[in-house]
């Protein structure tokens, strides 16, 4: 049987990772490379590394993190954040990057996802969607960290992902980021409802019960960064305590439900 994932997610900015709320707001975490091995010896089953770096100097560190992490990490990692070409792509993945999310790019220029998964599989492209509501009922696709509004409809633009090749959708609610306020519920159920994709659900975890409300929604992993960095729970407890709600989850011993 399939299990749920729980992937602990890093944003880093120049090099350490930071946390904020709606992508505002950025404190200091912690090292990178100290969190991904803890959150692997806690029992993570990935690791999200998102790169939140405001210049292009920053983001020249990306794919060394990227090789630090490796170095201690055996569990997959997707990396995203500032990929605007194939070949930045590309070089994450030589780093040591398992997949490779893409955000803002292919809202400027679609094909770029096509190629990644022409050239790494599909299982290299995740189409990573923050979407915010548009104030009428729906909900829009936003990038540059939540700054930028493009007025694309975010449950077509799902769509628009799985045509183009992507192999997972990594979808953040830009209004429930780091509020630990639980996961956009209807947001998962329109998303996950448009497309055949595993749907990774990220943006506002706090407790055990959001997560299984959004795999009741239809996510079939979930992403927290909050809980983890601010050690209110061990990814190892939470998978306990999930397992005891009825969650399929992996543990070093065993497969438990």
């Amino acid at each position: 049987m399939i299990t749920t994932r729980i992937i602990p997610c890093l944003d880093v900015r120049d090099g350490r990772v930071v946390k904020g709320v709606r992508f505002q707001g950025l404190r200091d975490a912690g090292d990178p490379v100290e969190l991904a091995s803890r959150y692997e010896s806690e029992g993570a089953d990935e690791l999200v590394m998102l790169d939140v770096s405001a210049t292009p100097d920053g983001r020249k560190t990306a794919a060394e993190t990227v090789r630090a992490i490796r170095s201690v990490l055996s569990i997959p990692l997707t990396v995203g954040g500032g990929v605007r070409a194939l070949d930045a792509a590309l070089t994450l993945l030589d780093a040591g990057a398992d997949k490779v999310g893409l955000n803002s790019a292919p809202v400027e220029r679609p094909e770029l996802l096509s190629e990644l998964a022409q050239r790494g599989g599909a299982q290299c492209a995740v189409r990573a969607s923050d979407a915010a509501s548009d104030g009428a009922g729906s909900w829009e696709v936003v990038t540059r960290s939540g700054t930028n509004r493009t007025g694309i409809d975010a449950i077509g633009w799902a769509r628009e992902g799985e045509r183009l090749g992507a192999g997972e959708i990594l979808l953040t609610s830009g209004d429930r980021d780091g509020t630990r306020s639980g996961y956009d519920l209807d947001l998962l159920r329109a998303v996950s409802g448009a497309v055949r994709l595993p749907v990774v659900a990220s943006g506002g975890a706090d407790t055990a019960q959001h997560m299984v409300d959004a795999l009741g929604a239809g996510a079939d992993a979930v992403l927290a960064a909050s809980i983890f960095h601010e050690q209110d729970i061990t990814v190892g407890a939470l998978k306990a305590r999930l397992a005891g709600m009825g969650v399929r989850v992996r543990t070093d011993e065993e497969m438990v439900r």
